[in-house]
Formats: structure tokens, sequence, C-alpha cells
């Protein structure tokens, strides 16, 4: 008995360690946000001037709108790409072809981000010479290099769930005469829709944290959300990006907070006994 006391009372405090290091950092974080100081580190006051600092400064909004974009579109490709490297790893038989397809997709996991910016930068660079296009480097290159590199977390998600699902009924709808492209839309998408939500949300996340990457592929007329923080950062840490820095929390725990409502309220719903 003071065995199992003693390793629960173990797991708590590790529990209650984790959660002091990872969170109590955030709540600094917000406390200095509205400090009437220029000094991040020194208290002045307390104050939400910086919130208004930060919603005139149009490079940062700027960025802000430059990131979302980008990561709109990336993570959006990234699903189409990913969807159809996962179905043909999956569905297609074992072959040569098919290792060397499944390799190739999952190297971007395993590749560092330098080596994938640098690669991207050159290949941009070589196409410019030779075809004259890009003629500048800007959203659109920032786009095609995000969208290569979330395909590879969306291939892996989209092919776990691929091999779970129950073949027989894809099989059926085409015994009863649906085209294996009509299967595809109306059997198999929705069977997997929770699988490419998941793979369009980690792309979006993955899209709007990217720096290294970013800084390769980008222009001078596309700077995303993390280049900006990451210049201002190295010049001195200014309250605006703590101000910043304290609305990305809060919108992200509000989201999070909604999608475990609805999980919820879906459970709930589903346990309820039908009359």
């Amino acid at each position: 008995m003071s065995n199992r006391l003693t390793k629960m009372s173990f797991s708590t405090i590790m529990l209650w360690a984790g959660m002091f290091f990872l969170y109590v950092p955030m709540f600094i974080l917000v406390f200095y946000s509205f400090n009437e100081s220029k000094l991040v580190t020194v208290w002045g006051g307390f104050s939400p001037k910086w919130y208004g600092e930060l919603f005139r400064d149009q490079q940062i909004l700027d960025a802000v709108w430059t990131s979302l974009r980008v990561a709109f579109f990336a993570s959006t490709m990234a699903v189409i790409l990913g969807t159809m490297a996962a179905f043909v790893m999956t569905r297609f038989k074992r072959s040569w072809g098919k290792m060397t397809l499944s390799n190739m997709i999952t190297a971007p996991l395993v590749m560092p981000e330098v080596i994938t910016g640098l690669s991207l930068l050159l290949l941009f660079v070589h196409m410019a010479d030779l075809f004259g296009w890009p003629a500048e480097r800007g959203m659109l290159t920032v786009w095609i290099a995000h969208s290569t590199f979330c395909s590879a977390y969306v291939a892996v998600v989209v092919s776990a769930r691929l091999r779970e699902l129950d073949r027989s009924i894809e099989e059926a709808a085409q015994d009863l005469g649906a085209t294996p492209l009509k299967t595809f839309f109306y059997i198999t998408v929705p069977m997997i829709t929770p699988s490419l939500l998941a793979g369009w949300l980690l792309s979006f996340s993955l899209s709007l944290d990217d720096l290294v990457i970013a800084s390769f592929a980008s222009g001078p007329g596309a700077t995303t959300l993390p280049m900006v923080v990451f210049s201002s950062v190295r010049m001195g840490v200014s309250p605006k990006i703590n101000a910043l820095a304290t609305l990305i929390i809060l919108t992200v725990s509000l989201i999070a907070f909604i999608s475990w409502y609805f999980a919820r309220r879906s459970d709930k719903k589903s346990l309820v006994p039908a009359m």
C-alpha cells in the first residue's frame, strides 16, 4: 500500500512539474504583455497600451495576413497531395516504385529544415534561370515550399486511416456499379474525413509556425509572421511581441475549448439511448 502511494505521489509530482514548466512561462508572458515599461523584464505598472501599439504596427499586421493566407492555401494543397500519396502507398501492390515513393514522401519528416529550405531555394533559382519562372521569390514560392513539406505529414496521417478501412465497403459499391472515382469520393472520402481534417490542421499549424523554410523561399514582398518576430527579437524583445503572443495563446485556447465542447457534446448525444 505504501509503495502504491509512493508511486501515485511521484506521478502527481511529475504531472505538476510538467504543467509548471509548460504553462508558467506562458502566464509570465501574458502578465508582462500588460507592462507599462518598454523594458520587458522591468515592471512599470499595468497598461494595455502595447495592444494598441500592436494593432497600429502595419508590418506585423501584414505579416499576420500573409502567414494566414500561406498557411490556408498550403494546408489545402498538402491535403490534396498527401491524400493522393497516401492512397498510392496503401492501395497499390508492393513494388519497387511504391517503396521509392513511400521513402520520398516520408523523407521530409526526418530531413533537417535547413536542408529542405536550401534545396528549395536552389530549385527556384535554377528554374528562374532556365524558364524565367519564378521571376522573384514571394508568397507563391513560400506556398510551394510549405505545401511540399506539409504533404509528408498529411500522407502519414491519412495512410494510417486508410489501412484501417474495411475494403469490403468499397468493393460492394463497385459491385453495384459505382466507378472507382465515384467510390473514392462517395465512400472513401467520408470515411477518412477525420484524418483529412487532422492533416489539414496539422499542416496549418506547421506552416504558420515555420521560420527556416520560409526564410529560404520568401522574398522582400512576402514576410511571414515568424520572420518578423524573429527579426524583432534579435534587435531586443518588444512588449508588442508579448501582446502578439498573448493574442495567439488566447486564440488557440478558444479554438481548443470550442473543439473540446463540441466533441464532448457529440459524445453525450451518442451515449443517449434511442427511444
